[in-house]
């Protein structure tokens, strides 16, 4: 007869006990018990077929240590997963998953929805003016206003090219929230996954559902600091080979984001040399072109349970080219090499 180890919710491990198979009725953790031993003995065995010998009558200290560490990161992912939901302000939900090895929540990163800014930089989040239009499809709206085209089509989709900024409706306008010209401002609409590779790049975030072309998909949000405070940081993240910088440079570049320990979900997006996000500037209540908000758009039909990437070199520009790629001797840094693998893949993060 098979017995478990059960460990009794809310009681110390001195009452632990060993249970028959038909005294537990948790059908779910058997499973998971079933799968993680299982997993452990084909990660043992690279791929070997599991033997009769490998089921022993008990089990080696090396799977049970395995097993409880697996059960641990579970319940870790879980409460993550809720805080996560609970933080975020937007109407899509964040889902968390680890099938690849025992890594758990990051420990020193804090959810936020918008910038925060470091000490000594003021954001004024408050328009001057807003439309007073009756439907801001057809009228002079806050894009006109702003010497631009409005940037979205009637099903909600981007129709302007890279490098063009994005003027929403804002709180002065008197334009409700189903306004076509309030899209990014409204948050994520898609649920998301925050999962980890298989293959050395760390956490990343993959789509639940489709995504058509050219939609808004979330914004990049973090710290806000100088340019200064960025070099500085810069040297510290390249030498442990992490890229969480996105400078702010659509007009000017005096201030830049840092995502390393507040952001949201796009923190963990991961680069690629062939990204299906597009960056995109945005402004809506603070019209300071030294801080526009950064919003990544699809650059083509998405499918549920694909990755999304955007390339960390692209910016706001549109296309990469070697001009938007600071080569000056103050940024010249230590390398981060690319694990993309795309076809057209340059081999550097930076």
């Amino acid at each position: 007869m098979e017995y478990y180890l059960v460990k009794w919710k809310g009681w110390p491990d001195s009452t632990n006990t060993w249970e028959p198979l038909q005294n537990l009725k948790c059908p779910l953790l058997l499973q998971q018990f079933s799968n993680d031993k299982h997993n452990y003995l084909s990660q043992v065995n690279k791929g070997k077929a599991i033997t009769p010998k490998d089921n022993n009558k008990t089990l080696k200290p090396a799977i049970a240590e395995y097993i409880v560490k697996k059960a641990k990161q579970r319940i870790a992912l879980q409460r993550w997963q809720d805080e996560l939901n609970r933080r975020k302000n937007h109407k899509g939900m964040i889902f968390v998953e680890n099938t690849v090895d025992l890594e758990g929540p990051p420990s020193d990163f804090y959810y936020i929805n918008e910038y925060k800014p470091a000490p000594g930089i003021s954001l004024v989040n408050e328009a001057t003016f807003g439309c007073s239009c009756t439907d801001c499809f057809f009228e002079k709206c806050c894009p006109a206003e702003a010497g631009v085209l409005l940037a979205y089509n009637k099903n909600q989709q981007i129709k302007i090219p890279p490098g063009t900024p994005i003027y929403e409706c804002n709180s002065r306008c008197q334009c409700g929230p189903d306004c076509p010209n309030r899209i990014v401002q409204k948050g994520t609409q898609y649920s998301l996954c925050i999962f980890r590779t298989s293959n050395g790049r760390g956490w990343g975030v993959k789509t639940l559902v489709k995504i058509k072309r050219m939609s808004f998909v979330m914004e990049y949000v973090g710290e806000v600091i100088t340019s200064e405070e960025a070099e500085r940081r810069g040297q510290l993240y390249d030498n442990k080979g992490i890229t969480y910088l996105f400078d702010l440079d659509y007009e000017s570049d005096e201030f830049t984001v840092d995502a390393a320990r507040y952001g949201n979900v796009s923190h963990f997006v991961n680069h690629s040399c062939d990204p299906n996000l597009q960056v995109f500037n945005v402004f809506i209540d603070n019209l300071d072109t030294r801080l526009p908000r950064i919003a990544l758009f699809s650059t083509r039909t998405i499918y549920a349970g694909e990755e999304l990437t955007f390339d960390y070199q692209m910016k706001g520009y549109g296309d990469l080219s070697s001009d938007s790629v600071d080569h000056s001797p103050a940024k010249k840094r230590v390398r981060t090499v690319c694990k993309c693998g795309a076809v057209t893949c340059r081999g550097y993060l930076n």
